[in-house]
């Protein structure tokens, strides 16, 4: 943090706080703005009334406490907080580098505020500005260029959706697409076909085949290796839902 210290910035804070109070610092920068006296008469010439009472350097207590209402002071006057030191950051010597950059950003928010200032940079103003409900409706009507834009766009060419559509580029000498009534030779041929000698959907066909000497299978008896359903009956069978009790007389 030391090393981060700029003389030249010193040298250019003492000139601008010793002609605005009006009161010498010292041979020691940072030592004659230790008491806070200095720093509260600033903020004063800067923003009258900002700090109503500037304590005598008797005691510790009352530097600190002229060393936080300066601190409390510029924080009213615009500078932002992440660029504010902390009071033993100036009074204990911990980091000066950061007192220099809080006075910096000090300079900056005077000469933003129309001050006489050569030191720091002017902020840029804030310019807010208000449309008319009736303005921001029409904002929704436009796409922005952002989005690209539909000029001039339509549906021409388009087939129905999830219609094939073939590619065809001119440059390589291809031929160009069939219509999409046409099924190509490469998807094969519907030619001929017809749905004679279909069965319903899920019917079991049976397959024979002459040559092979098989015999056409009867559909209608059951084989032996299916069991057989001789002499069954619904004897003794309830009405489909009801609970059956499971009797053995063995067990009762």
């Amino acid at each position: 943090l030391a090393q981060k210290y700029d003389p030249q910035r010193e040298r250019e804070l003492r000139a601008w706080i010793e002609g605005t109070t009006g009161r010498r610092i010292g041979d020691s920068f940072m030592d004659g703005l230790k008491d806070g006296v200095i720093l509260c008469e600033l903020i004063n010439k800067l923003q009258p009334g900002s700090v109503q009472k500037v304590n005598e350097p008797v005691q510790n207590w009352h530097k600190l406490e002229n060393i936080g209402n300066f601190l409390r002071a510029i924080t009213r006057y615009g500078v932002k907080p992440h660029d504010i030191f902390e009071a033993n950051d100036l009074f204990e010597n911990t980091n000066h580098t950061q007192v220099q950059s809080t006075l910096i950003a000090l300079a900056s928010q005077a000469k933003t505020k129309g001050n006489n200032v050569t030191l720091g940079v002017k902020y840029a103003e804030k310019q807010q500005r208000r449309f008319q409900p009736e303005k921001l409706r029409e904002g929704r009507n436009i796409i922005g260029l952002q989005m690209g834009t539909n000029k001039f766009a339509s549906q021409q060419g388009m087939t129905a959706y999830g219609t094939r559509r073939h590619l065809y580029d001119p440059k390589l000498g291809t031929d160009q697409p069939l219509d999409q009534a046409t099924i190509s030779l490469q998807m094969g041929t519907n030619k001929g076909a017809s749905q004679a000698g279909m069965t319903a959907p899920g019917t079991k066909r049976q397959i024979f085949e002459p040559a092979l000497g098989m015999e056409r299978c009867d559909t209608l008896t059951i084989g032996l290796q299916m069991g057989s359903n001789k002499g069954a009956s619904q004897q003794g069978m309830t009405v489909y839902g009801l609970p059956r009790q499971v009797y053995d007389p063995k067990y009762c």
